[in-house]
């Protein structure tokens, strides 16, 4: 699935695609916030996203990415 971070004082917005499930992510950034932490992400590739909780914008979960076409 696509997520997409927006960043406080940032351009441009954070998108990766992840295997987690919308489920997931939601908890994960509950917690962040609660606890005044940071949001940790992972994506398809291997690739981890860090962000300050207290920085964080907004959240925008995607479709499920099953029906990509193109190179990866």
């Amino acid at each position: 699935m696509e997520v997409k971070i927006g960043v406080q004082h940032a351009q441009r917005e954070l998108v990766l695609d992840t295997d987690s499930t919308p489920e997931d992510i939601e908890a994960r950034l509950a917690e962040a916030l609660s606890g005044d932490g940071v949001l940790r992400l992972s994506d398809v590739k291997g690739r981890t996203v860090v962000v300050p909780a207290a920085k964080i914008a907004y959240v925008e979960l995607g479709s499920p990415t099953s029906g990509a076409v193109g190179f990866r």
